[in-house]
């Protein structure tokens, strides 16, 4: 009894899976018949059509295989506030279809046909970064060949989630991602593979760019992670697109305008201390270069701190450090011709071990110099040159020429003072020397830096 309702339960199964399945024969080749006389026939198709709610397999158990590939065709914009790459994909999928084909040699030698997608199963494929609706543009076709293997393509503008970081920004390279999943199908369902080798990938995406603006594509590269979800996993392919910046445009509308205001003020150190026009000079930059910095400010990343904001800082504070250090020097040479102050102790070495360091300096003199000993400088508010200690008449001397003792008195106040002017003089000299090499210092380090930063 037993074995009699077992074989009546294989046998009910048996019809079911041939009602539901229709066979492996020749039930599932489609009849062309007619193709070349008549056109296809949409009847012929149209037991596939039905099935165009259930994925296409004979066995329910065994996954569906996709392959993906994609072209990167522009990359429209990137936005640092938002964090977000617009950029345009065509995207292409293939699978197979058991229930679709035929014989060539039966019709007419056709290999491909193209049915409308909206007739067959598509798998249902995202983006996972992506941050628009899906607008797929209706009305899209799919390749399907004699073997039933179908191709899938559909354009699409892609805005997506990007981790950028622009610290290095005009110089700045980004590596976004697009993460390609099933929605709703697990690894038992479906599965990814590559279409495509990454190579052909990305050397296809190079060729058929259609924007030359600001970004350029460096290279492409995959990986095949699993996702899991609770106690779902998912298949997914990850695409890490490595994208760069070209920066000519911010270094000729930001870079050079800023280096030649910055090369111009350190020029302006060959102006003498004493010049009365060196300090107005120097606030006539200081104001075109914020000018210059309000003009161009629409360049710049609208968030973060790049590296050039802080070379523009940098700038600025160089402008007023030596603003304010001319500032300085004209109070102190106008301080020296009335009532020079005595130079401390401290600073008094100091000057002495600078004046043995510095050799060069556009506003110290080379020549007649020795020690502490200046050549004649004319300052505002003396009528004669300015002399050092070692002029200092001797008493003997003075004695022998009838000097009384008021008058040599006099003449060592006056020696003393043209001392302690030569004095805070050589200190004016000593400091736009420092200053000065600050500036080419400077200069050097924004140079070798932008060169690393292009060549690499």
């Amino acid at each position: 009894m037993e074995g009699g309702w077992l074989a009546g339960g294989r046998l009910l199964l048996c019809l079911t899976v041939n009602l539901l399945l229709q066979g492996r024969g020749d039930t599932f080749t489609i009849n062309c018949s007619g193709f070349d006389q008549h056109g296809v026939d949409p009847a012929a198709f149209q037991a596939v059509f039905d099935r165009k709610a259930f994925r296409p397999v004979i066995n329910y158990s065994i996954p569906t295989q996709v392959n993906i590939s994609f072209t990167l065709s522009a990359i429209l914009e990137v936005d640092a506030q938002l964090q977000l790459l617009t950029s345009f994909l065509w995207i292409n999928m293939m699978w197979d279809n058991p229930f679709i084909s035929w014989n060539r040699e039966e019709c007419v030698n056709i290999n491909k046909l193209t049915i409308s997608a909206e007739n067959l199963w598509i798998p249902d494929i995202i983006i996972m970064e992506s941050m628009t609706m899906d607008k797929t543009p209706p009305g899209l076709t799919v390749y399907v060949s004699s073997e039933g293997r179908i191709q899938y393509d559909k354009p699409g503008r892609v805005t997506s989630i990007c981790n950028l970081d622009i610290f290095y920004f005009p110089f700045d390279k980004q590596n976004c991602t697009f993460t390609f999943s099933s929605f709703l199908h697990t690894v038992d369902s479906m599965t990814l593979g590559m279409d495509k080798e990454v190579w052909e990938i990305t050397d296809t995406s190079r060729d058929v760019i259609q924007t030359q603006g600001e970004w350029e594509l460096l290279g492409i590269d995959v990986a095949t992670p699993k996702m899991s979800v609770g106690s779902h996993t998912y298949d997914q392919i990850i695409f890490y697109v490595a994208i760069r910046r070209r920066p000519k445009l911010y270094v000729i509308n930001l870079l050079v305008p800023s280096s030649f205001l910055v090369a111009i003020d350190a020029l302006s150190f060959y102006l003498p201390a004493e010049n009365e026009n060196r300090a107005p000079f120097k606030i006539t930059l200081l104001l075109g270069y914020n000018v210059f910095l309000l003009m161009m400010n629409d360049l710049l990343p609208a968030s973060g701190t790049p590296l050039i904001s802080v070379y523009f800082a940098l700038c600025l504070s160089m402008m007023v450090l030596s603003l304010l250090e001319t500032i300085f020097i004209s109070y102190m040479l106008h301080l020296a011709t009335t009532q020079p102050p005595p130079m401390p102790r401290w600073l008094h070495s100091l000057l002495l071990h600078g004046t043995r360091a510095m050799k060069c300096c556009p506003t110290v003199p080379q020549k007649g110099t020795k020690g502490l000993d200046l050549a004649p400088a004319h300052l505002p508010g003396l009528k004669e040159p300015v002399e050092l200690v070692g002029k200092v008449p001797d008493l003997r001397e003075a004695e022998l020429h009838g000097c009384p003792g008021s008058t040599m008195a006099r003449q060592e106040d006056e020696a003393q003072k043209q001392h302690l002017v030569g004095l805070w003089v050589q200190f004016s000299h000593m400091m736009d020397s420092l200053l000065f090499r600050l500036y080419l210092l400077f200069m050097a380090t924004f140079l070798i830096t932008v060169t690393v930063l292009w060549n690499t």
